[in-house]
């Protein structure tokens, strides 16, 4: 990950924006996110109000503050989910993510079924079989590379064939999705959704023609306010589909793995006592939050004492929100007891629909391998890489036992 240079602030910021809200912090490659990413934006709140502007990546607002997120999140009519982008590069649209309500509700509901409680859970046997053969492939090897082994194959091929897409095509799709979400700016990000809008939509036109049972289809004759979506608005819902199912798991599992490796007592106590583990999957959600969402200020407002101009542009720092001390005694610790609740899923109406698929595959995970790998650690010899952005995540994760 880059580390930037140091810029005078004062200068770059709009004349509106009093200093004391003004902060030089760059999500992309800040030098507060070396070595470790979270522990940097556990930092922030000691240098930063809870939401501040940064003259970086052609200056936006970043809401740092566990209250701030929250509060932004659920605040749909003042912080819009519109397509937003940090630089001149315009991006399409997403279904249902692009839209605020009412046009979101109608659209999320397409997709709340097939993501609900009830049809996940009949999808626990195929995932834990998954997960059970990719660990047991390395298990006699005293380690790996866990992103590459486990934590990208189990969820994204899973996803993969839940929607319908090619499997031959995984490593291609990979390098897709990481450069749409990492650091690699607004431009890299609106060719990939280009490139993905292009793959797709052969295969809509083919589910048009005959379906099967995989998402495509199941969008394909949803109903839509008493109607059926046309082709535009599928292939807006497989972008989104994309984006969000063949990356987001990727990282939570890698990183509530990678704690886990630095906690060996962490280890020890869910060895001895499994059903402490679906506390483990929230309390890792909350320390190792991966997602900063943007929204766009619909209108000129005074928010919390920030004179926020209509069309500016506020990052969601939901990595920075949870580790909040306002929020969470001891924000940085490993506490299984916790219940404070935490944002890593978002909140209001764009809250994440997939969250639970994804606690019900980090849980899985975290059985199986706690199951069939000895204790392990990070490999002393090879360090973990990282690097930021809308996802935050982790390149490359080596592990030995």
């Amino acid at each position: 990950m880059n580390v930037v240079e140091q810029i005078d602030v004062s200068a770059e910021a709009p004349a509106h924006i009093p200093p004391e809200l003004v902060v030089d912090f760059d999500y992309l490659g800040d030098a507060r996110l070396q070595p470790d990413l979270h522990d940097g934006f556990g930092s922030l709140l000691r240098d930063a109000p809870p939401l501040f502007y940064t003259p970086r990546n052609g200056g936006h607002w970043v809401a740092a503050g566990h209250e701030a997120a929250f509060e932004i999140a659920r605040d749909f009519d003042l912080f819009s989910n519109a397509p937003q982008s940090l630089s001149s590069e315009r991006l399409p649209r997403r279904i249902p993510i692009s839209y605020d309500p009412p046009q979101h509700t109608a659209y999320r509901h397409v997709l709340v079924h097939a993501f609900s409680p009830k049809a996940i859970n009949g999808m626990e046997t195929e995932i834990r079989t998954f997960a059970a053969e990719l660990l047991d492939a390395v298990a006699q090897d005293r380690g790996c590379d866990f992103v590459s082994a486990v934590s990208e194959p189990l969820p994204v091929k899973f996803f993969m064939r839940m929607m319908g897409l090619p499997l031959e095509r995984f490593v291609e799709f990979r390098r897709w999705v990481v450069a749409a979400t990492g650091a690699y700016g607004e431009q890299a990000r609106a060719e990939v959704l280009n490139l993905v809008g292009d793959m797709t939509a052969p295969l809509v036109r083919e589910r048009m023609a005959e379906r099967r049972q995989d998402l495509i289809s199941r969008i394909i004759d949803a109903d839509v306010g008493g109607r059926k979506p046309d082709f535009e608005e599928v292939q807006a819902f497989c972008l989104m589909l994309f984006i969000a199912g063949l990356d987001t798991v990727v990282n939570g599992m890698s990183f509530g793995v990678r704690a886990l490796a630095m906690n060996p007592a962490v280890q020890d106590q869910l060895r001895a006592d499994p059903g402490l583990i679906p506390k483990a999957v929230e309390e890792l959600l909350r320390r190792y939050a991966i997602a900063m969402p943007g929204r766009q200020v619909s209108r000129d407002v005074t928010y919390n004492g920030a004179p926020l101009k209509r069309g500016d542009v506020v990052l969601l720092a939901l990595t920075s929100a949870n580790l909040d001390p306002a929020a969470f005694e001891d924000p940085l610790e490993l506490d299984l007891n916790r219940v404070s609740p935490h944002v890593t899923f978002g909140a209001g109406p764009h809250r994440c629909v997939g969250s639970h698929l994804a606690r019900l595959e980090l849980r899985i995970l975290y059985e199986e391998l706690l199951a069939r790998i000895p204790p392990f650690r990070l490999d002393p010899d090879r360090r973990p890489t990282f690097h930021s952005g809308h996802v935050v995540a982790i390149e490359a994760l080596p592990l030995v036992w």
